[in-house]
């Protein structure tokens, strides 16, 4: 069976949606599906030059020469350029069917100048969606990454969308914990604490280094900042100004010397990372969830993961039992307090790690392939 994995561009080293789907097609290949990496330059498969009125229908016609038993899109504002057009493949790919997984959903529409209230009456033919144009009512199966949109989806659809999570976005690569920090240079004593991912402004990365301030007369710290700056939602130039403030901000603190901003680096590097923490701390400022790949991924290596809680909370993902809550978001105190706790608890960290583990298992890039592979077949004559 051969499916079209459709997203933006194909960056993975630069968008998370882009990481996603070449994990997800690595992942089928090994499950009997032939993916088809295609989007615009530089894609495996290059479908269109861009994702405007005429590039969707350039994408249409590579698609069908490429002649897939299904076309799956990989569906995120950001992925296209904020703009909407790749929504109507549905109806440019009539006779293939369409899936589509809603990275993210409920917050925006497209057109922007469209007012809610017309929005709300297209949306009662349940033909037209305005954040997916004719993705979410058209495609011949919809799947969300989490409940919440799923619920969102339902209202406005009508539809009943499958909810396949995130999968983790480092692959363990079965790094030995003394050696990890051995080669680090990280001694028994010194606690390693790591963040990792691309580094946008609400990652929460300068309220760790408010927290570095606070510890480092109690504790024998080191922090590492894995991930690159540059990402779909950071441009160049942006994420340059963005790492300089950071790193001024470590000054300020008088951390510089305990913080390493690594940049993009090998997934095996950040796995042996992950492998070698005391924590994996995870400030973001809307709070974590499962849908983070980060999460995932720290959950699946066995570290002990430090949260702030999403509003509402992920109920996949109980504070204190899964991860150790940080009380309040963008506050360096409460990520602090969330340090020391787990450091008077000898206890503690063992005890998340398995409660973490048991959450990353049905979320392992196997499994998740076999989902989707059982998904194609049933529409596949």
């Amino acid at each position: 069976m051969r499916v079209a994995l459709v997203c933006g561009r194909h960056l993975p080293a630069q968008d998370g949606v882009a990481d996603y789907t070449a994990r997800l097609a690595e992942a089928l290949s090994a499950a009997g599906v032939e993916p088809l990496l295609a989007g615009a330059a530089p894609s495996p498969h290059v479908v269109c030059d861009g994702w405007g009125p005429r590039g969707v229908l350039q994408a249409a016609r590579a698609l069908r020469r490429l002649r897939p038993d299904v076309v799956h899109v990989q569906s995120a504002p950001s992925a296209y350029g904020f703009r909407g057009w790749v929504g109507l493949l549905p109806l440019l790919l009539r006779g293939t069917p369409v899936v589509t997984t809603l990275h993210e959903y409920g917050w925006w529409a497209w057109p922007a100048r469209v007012p809610r209230r017309v929005w709300a009456r297209l949306e009662r033919s349940r033909r037209v969606d305005r954040e997916t144009l004719l993705l979410a009512p058209a495609s011949a199966e919809v799947l969300c990454t989490n409940e919440a949109h799923a619920a969102v989806v339902r209202a406005r659809t009508g539809r009943q969308p499958l909810v396949v999570p995130i999968g983790p976005n480092v692959p363990d690569a079965g790094a030995d914990r003394a050696a990890a920090r051995a080669a680090l240079g990280v001694a028994d004593g010194t606690t390693l604490l790591v963040t990792f991912g691309f580094v946008h402004p609400v990652k929460g990365v300068r309220y760790l280094l408010d927290a570095a301030a606070q510890l480092r007369d109690e504790l024998d710290l080191r922090v590492v900042v894995a991930g690159g700056f540059t990402s779909l939602a950071l441009p160049e130039d942006e994420a340059r100004a963005f790492r300089a403030e950071l790193e001024q901000h470590a000054r300020d603190a008088g951390v510089a010397d305990l913080v390493s901003f690594t940049g993009h680096v090998p997934s095996a590097q950040v796995s042996s990372l992950l492998h070698a923490a005391d924590a994996v701390v995870l400030a973001a400022t809307a709070g974590v969830t499962t849908r983070s790949g980060a999460l995932v991924a720290a959950l699946a290596h066995g570290a002990p993961v430090l949260a702030t809680v999403a509003d509402p909370p992920d109920p996949a993902l109980v504070p204190g039992e899964h991860v150790l809550p940080i009380a309040r978001v963008r506050d360096g105190d409460a990520v602090a307090a969330a340090v020391r706790a787990l450091v008077a608890d000898p206890a503690l960290g063992p005890r998340l790690a398995g409660a973490g583990r048991r959450v990353a298992a049905p979320r392992s890039w196997p499994v998740l392939a076999r989902r989707h592979a059982e998904l194609y077949a049933r529409l596949v004559p």
